[in-house]
């Protein structure tokens, strides 16, 4: 008995001894777990405060569980795909070094946006169905569904923004600004000036070409196009596609040095003044036309065509509005404005065949609507041409006539008129100019319903020259020295006969014409040799000294008195015409020798016969000059002075002209 109580003694003692371990780690349980009761223990208030405006009871909450789960679904679903676009950020790679990858990605997020897209709606409807029966039930306190209702709002709103990129928050516009970029940066980089040759610009800088892009840039700036302008970013394409080539085209237009182009009326006092410039403008125009916005006329068909005709071509002009083709247009438009002046018509029939020539190249390059204001200022500008260059064409004749009022040139020249009206109508019908006068004097007359004939401008010309005659006749009359206007005549006759024989003027006026003004020349030649010179011979006359009949003293007294008066008649006359000139230099030579001729030999035999009555006395009044002396003399005269040619001002008549001039007799007029 007592072994047995031992027993139960020693497994009391063992069982105790493991409750105790137990109770130990039961205590350092408890111990471990204590921060976490505590927590548990603040936490409860706010548990409690969470689940306080569900006020139902058991069976009604069981009965909103089946409503909860009809909604959380497709939200989780959206809230899945949203989680995905996230994920795509990453993913987005810089386009430049792999495009088609970034294409593929973009085509992902729109695909997930799309999702998003069509199934936001109806999870957004799932929950504003709960918060509606809960709110019906009675499930929450009304703070509660207010809440709720607040937050459905703010997301509906999210949901049906226009732009849709809060769905995404902003990814895919930030994947297009990418996009964006990159279309810039192939633009730029391939839009490099190239150097251009200066063949058709001689003594110009050399000018600047674009290239044409590469094939492979063109189909990555198509692809890169597609993708924006599938998302409405066309506007904005086009906008930096013309802001980059445009640049181009003008920094390409910099090497010409064309401030000219903004020159205003005021700034220039004649077309004469800015003639370097007009003729510039010329081959300035035709560059750009031809070479720089052919080639952007192209590229923008080749980069835009896929978006239809509207688009390339609104591009372009743009592109050639930006670039400055209206500087060129507004350029001519200010020649138009300037004051009437002869040389004015000549440079507005250059500008017309500059128009003309690049006609062509204009109505095919500006043809389309969206180049309605490039259209309508080069229609005014060649409207403005054509009726200026025929209104200074049909006045000429009465300018040349108003001229006639001022007085002729002192030294019996050719007056500037005549020299600058004969060179002026030979270049109306020279090669250059006829073709692109009666081109405008045919357009001219038939915005009037009239026909014009080429006859209508040879008769033009032919009145012009009447007027010239005329003038000449009525200069001729207003010297008050005969001899004077007959070296007036003679150099203007022989103008007329020389400068115009064998040119287009000269054929028009007929050999006939040209005959007579050498005849008159040869006329008034002679009359100026009998009125003048001729008669300084007579002085000198031996009459009484041939006989030494009043013996030696008489004959040295009318030797003095004679040789003082040709010493006299000489100087007065040679002061008097050493300030005339004969223009052309044979028929100066030619007067010269004449006169030496008539002078010399009596002089000279005079002389030798009676000098040494004169010379004894060592006296050099009456032998005042030797025989070369003469002789130089006289081969000095007449030698014109360098004087600079120019136009002649245009007069505005103060009435209806006179014509009663043109009526009056004359001599060598054309018939």
């Amino acid at each position: 008995m007592m072994e047995k109580g031992v027993e139960h003694l020693i497994s009391a003692r063992k069982s105790m001894r493991v409750n105790l371990e137990k109770s130990k780690d039961i205590g350092l349980s408890l111990e471990k777990a204590r921060p976490r009761l505590v927590e548990i223990n603040q936490r409860l208030p706010s548990l409690e405060a969470a689940i306080r405006p569900i006020r139902a009871d058991q069976d009604a909450l069981g009965a909103v569980v089946g409503h909860i789960n009809r909604a959380v679904v497709p939200a989780a679903a959206v809230l899945k795909v949203f989680d995905a676009i996230h994920g795509l950020e990453n993913s987005l790679s810089d386009p430049e070094s792999d495009l088609p990858g970034y294409f593929g990605v973009l085509k992902r997020l729109k695909e997930a946006l799309r999702f998003l897209g069509e199934n936001c709606d109806m999870a957004i409807q799932w929950l504003a169905d709960i918060v509606e029966y809960l709110e019906d039930h009675n499930v929450a306190d009304g703070k509660f569904i207010s809440s709720l209702k607040e937050a459905l709002t703010a997301l509906r709103e999210l949901h049906s923004g226009e732009d849709g990129s809060c769905l995404d928050g902003g990814l895919l516009e930030v994947a297009l600004d990418r996009l964006e970029n990159e279309f810039r940066r192939l633009l730029t980089e391939n839009s490099v000036p190239l150097p251009m040759s200066t063949s058709d610009l001689p003594g110009e800088q050399a000018c600047i070409a674009p290239s044409l892009l590469p094939v492979a840039v063109i189909k990555k700036l198509q692809s890169i196009l597609g993708r924006l302008v599938a998302n409405n970013r066309l506007e904005k394409c086009v906008s930096i596609y013309v802001e980059v080539r445009s640049s181009n085209v003008r920094e390409s237009l910099q090497a010409l040095s064309l401030d000219y182009l903004e020159i205003s009326v005021s700034e220039f006092n004649d077309v004469q003044s800015i003639e370097g410039h007009i003729a510039n403008w010329g081959k300035h125009l035709e560059f750009a036309v031809k070479h720089l916005l052919e080639a952007e006329y192209k590229l923008c068909n080749d980069v835009f065509d896929r978006l239809g005709l509207d688009v390339w071509m609104g591009c372009f002009a743009k592109i050639a509005s930006q670039a400055g083709i209206l500087a060129f247009l507004k350029f001519g438009k200010t020649v138009t404005e300037s004051k009437k002046d002869p040389i004015k018509m000549l440079k507005l029939l250059d500008i017309f065949a500059s128009l003309n020539k690049l006609r062509l190249d204009f109505n095919r390059l500006f043809g389309g609507a969206a180049c309605a204001e490039i259209q309508r200022l080069t229609r005014d500008l060649i409207k403005r041409v054509i009726d200026g260059a025929s209104e200074l064409f049909w006045e000429l004749q009465v300018q040349v006539e108003l001229q006639r009022q001022i007085p002729p040139p002192p030294d019996g020249g050719v007056p500037k008129l005549i020299i600058f009206i004969t060179d002026y109508c030979n270049k109306l019908l020279g090669d250059d100019y006829k073709p692109m006068l009666t081109q405008v004097l045919v357009i001219e007359r038939s915005w009037k319903r009239e026909i014009f004939q080429e006859r209508l401008l040879f008769d033009e010309l032919l009145n012009i020259m009447r007027a010239v005659q005329l003038n000449l006749e009525t200069w001729s009359k207003g010297y008050k020295d005969d001899t004077l206007s007959c070296v007036f005549l003679m150099n203007n006759h022989c103008h007329l006969y020389k400068d115009l024989k064998g040119t287009k003027l000269g054929i028009l006026l007929g050999d006939s014409w040209l005959r007579e003004h050498e005849q008159y020349k040869e006329y008034y030649s002679a009359v100026f040799l009998k009125e003048s010179w001729a008669k300084l011979p007579a002085l000198l006359s031996r009459e009484g000294l041939i006989l030494f009949s009043g013996g030696r003293a008489t004959a040295r007294d009318l030797v003095k008195k004679r040789l003082k008066a040709f010493n006299e008649a000489f100087d007065d006359m040679y002061k008097k015409q050493s300030n005339w000139i004969i223009l052309d230099k044979e028929l100066r030579e030619k007067t010269c020798q004449l006169i030496i001729q008539a002078i010399v030999p009596v002089y000279r035999s005079y002389m030798q016969n009676y000098g040494p009555l004169v010379e004894q006395e060592g006296n050099s009044k009456y032998a005042k000059y030797t025989v070369q002396s003469l002789e130089k003399m006289l081969n000095s005269l007449f030698v014109p002075k360098p004087t600079r040619q120019g136009s002649f001002k245009v007069r505005v008549p103060s009435g209806k002209f006179n014509n009663s001039v043109a009526d009056q007799n004359q001599t060598a007029i054309v018939k």
